[in-house]
């Protein structure tokens, strides 16, 4: 069939044609959304879950639903060792901007602008009288406010000017972390105190989190309060009826149909994580020929679209790891059904656990493990272990 027609889109935070299976959630940010604007109490929010379930596109929808009220947002993506003092001032100078042609009173704006640009520029890591980032406000930096250099103290100033700037315009200020779990510790500590502030307070900014299953784990070491800070929604593998619609509307929209063989194939073959799903249904209509697409093609396109996921999606993980840290996953793949007992793993390896802690540490750095609990750990990466499975040793 012509591939130029093809619907299907696996990517890295790329939007499905159809996204479903993912009613539930975005009912939830709706009421979130509604009761922040009506000054309302409401928790920040935290999506979890593993690779290739949808996180960032959920995220993204989320922030396009903000964006339709006429909401101010930003949006970073954390990365490890990176301070979020930086990314965050970018990310509200962006919101800011969006509510700024909107708001009567200029000078509010322009107060606002001082105080973000002293908390941007006010970074205990630069050298002194320098900033790592000069940002584009042509207001000068405030004074004594979000500047002190403790960003517990000066996050939670900023967020709460946000929020007063956002009241004025009866909207909101969402900002959205990607890779949350990767926020320093230090860090996190600071961001869950700022919300914690904002949820007493009631002042309309929200903080819409996306991260690995872990995370919840990570905001409670932090602040014991976390669990009670944020609404949490465990993303998961779709349905069978959520798998099929999206790969059926998709193609009812190009006048193509797939057969129920080929339907029960393909749920067979992606196990309902969304990326495999978009990945299969790719494959399957570059190579059928025709309408319907049956069961016949769906065994045609599997190896081709497995040959793709283990270059693209498992292989460049994989050649991630160091050597040690392929023996690690190895033996975790060989040790079971996941999550996997990091003694076992260590029996397996014929070596004492506290040997492999480094290795175990860094998998986790690099995000291709995670601990689900003290002495267990499983992998990121959905199908990961069948994959290791099959390479050669």
């Amino acid at each position: 069939m012509d591939p130029v027609r093809n619907p299907y889109a696996p990517g890295a935070g790329q939007r499905p044609p159809e996204l479903a299976g993912r009613d539930r959630e975005l009912r939830q940010f709706e009421v979130v959304l509604e009761r922040v604007a009506r000054g309302r109490p409401e928790r920040s929010m935290v999506l979890t879950g593993l690779r290739g379930v949808g996180k960032t596109v959920l995220l993204n929808t989320f922030k396009s639903m903000a964006m339709q009220r006429l909401w101010g947002t930003g949006k970073i993506e954390a990365r490890p060792e990176q301070s979020i003092r930086r990314p965050v001032a970018a990310a509200l100078h962006m919101a800011v901007r969006e509510l700024a042609p909107r708001h009567r009173a200029p000078e509010r704006i322009e107060e606002f602008l001082g105080v973000l640009k002293a908390f941007a520029m006010r970074d205990p890591a630069a050298a002194k009288g320098t900033s790592h980032w000069s940002p584009a406000i042509d207001v000068p930096a405030g004074r004594g406010r979000a500047d002190s250099g403790d960003l517990e103290i000066d996050l939670t100033e900023l967020f709460v000017d946000a929020a007063s700037v956002a009241t004025d315009l009866g909207v909101g200020v969402a900002l959205f972390i990607d890779e949350m779990q990767d926020v320093r510790p230090a860090d996190v500590s600071a961001l869950c105190a700022a919300c914690h502030e904002l949820s007493q307070s009631g002042g309309p900014l929200i903080v819409v989190g996306a991260g690995l299953p872990h995370l919840p784990g990570v905001l409670s070491a932090a602040k014991s309060y976390s669990e009670r800070l944020f609404r949490y929604a465990r993303i998961d593998r779709l349905d069978r009826e959520a798998a099929d619609l999206a790969l059926i509307a998709p193609a009812e929209r190009e006048q193509v149909e797939f057969t129920p063989e080929a339907l029960d194939a393909l749920y067979r073959a992606a196990d309902g994580y969304p990326y495999f799903v978009q990945a299969y249904g790719k494959v399957a209509w570059d190579l059928a020929p025709d309408s319907p697409i049956t069961a016949d093609d769906i065994r045609v396109a599997a190896p081709e679209a497995e040959e793709e996921l283990a270059v693209g999606f498992f292989g460049s993980r994989y050649e991630r790891a160091t050597p040690a840290e392929r023996d690690y996953m190895r033996a975790m793949a060989s040790a079971g059904e996941e999550p996997v007992l990091t003694s076992d793993v260590a029996e397996l390896l014929g070596r004492k656990p506290s040997s492999l802690s480094p290795a175990r540490d860094s998998l986790i750095k690099k995000g291709l493990i995670y601990s689900a609990e003290r002495g267990l750990i499983a992998f990121t990466v959905p199908h990961f272990g069948k994959f290791l499975r099959a390479q050669p040793l």
